[in-house]
């Protein structure tokens, strides 16, 4: 394989609004890809497209949407079949947790987790990812991140799913090798996002030093350009080292006793 050429291609990306999501929307503009930029602020999203269309004169379409509606996959894909877009590539960013103990959450909010997080992700790449296929020249990008790779205490429900779109991402990786399409997930640390203000605590990050949404957006279109791209990758050095620490020199019990009293000191 060589390089993805987005030229000709459209992108839909949800959680566009801003973070890391915006990011993904700069950077593909920039490589001259039109982009559906999906999110519920649709005023942010109407900026950020006006913005694009400036700047690198792509076509930048918005789609205001509450993913944790029914059925939001089949929804979009009927919305870009009315609007006659063809989606080329998906990158499911949208993505929110809960900071406590999790006898403590709200059951809405913890409802509401779970159908972002990962019904909306398993839905939307469920709905488009024949046409990706069939296309075979775009890519599938799910955000996981590095609370996949262990339990997370204080932040049980997002490190689980997490979980499910690394294991799910990299089983598609393997069912669409040999179509064209390329399926990553990326795993980024904590990252100068809103991620922190929906949580309610920069706690959450247990202390580490945050990444820029440019760094973290830019290894995972790196790791789609390899020769032979990757099932996943983890965005940071000092991250992937600490997975590989913790895959190989620390029991289960070691590695979530170590995040625990971490996350503790925002409890």
């Amino acid at each position: 394989m060589t390089a993805v050429d987005y030229h000709g291609q459209t992108t839909l990306i949800t959680g566009a609004s801003a973070g890391i999501g915006a990011e993904f929307a700069r950077q593909l503009a920039a490589r001259g890809s039109d982009l559906v930029l999906v999110a519920r602020r649709k005023e942010r999203l109407e900026k950020l497209a006006a913005e694009l269309r400036a700047e690198h004169h792509v076509r930048a379409h918005v789609v205001g949407m509450d993913l944790t509606t029914d059925n939001p996959g089949q929804e979009l894909a009927t919305l870009m079949e009315r609007r006659g877009l063809h989606i080329t590539s998906v990158v499911n960013n949208a993505g929110f947790a809960t900071f406590g103990p999790f006898h403590q959450a709200d059951p809405d909010r913890l409802r509401r987790e779970i159908a972002v997080d990962v019904t909306a992700v398993a839905d939307v790449s469920r709905a488009f990812i024949a046409q990706l296929r069939t296309a075979g020249r775009g890519v599938l990008v799910n955000v996981a991140s590095m609370a996949a790779y262990q339990p997370n205490p204080r932040m049980a429900l997002y490190g689980a799913t997490k979980a499910f779109v690394l294991s799910l991402t990299e089983a598609l990786w393997e069912e669409s090798r040999g179509t064209g399409l390329r399926v990553l997930a990326l795993s980024p640390g904590a990252t100068r996002t809103e991620f922190f203000e929906v949580v309610g605590t920069t706690q959450a990050a247990g202390g580490a030093t945050l990444a820029s949404p440019s760094d973290v957006v830019h290894t995972a279109l790196a790791a789609l350009d390899r020769r032979n791209p990757p099932p996943s990758v983890i965005a940071g050095r000092m991250n992937r080292v600490a997975a590989l620490v913790g895959r190989r020199l620390a029991t289960r019990r070691q590695i979530i006793r170590a995040v625990g009293r971490l996350t503790a000191e925002g409890a």
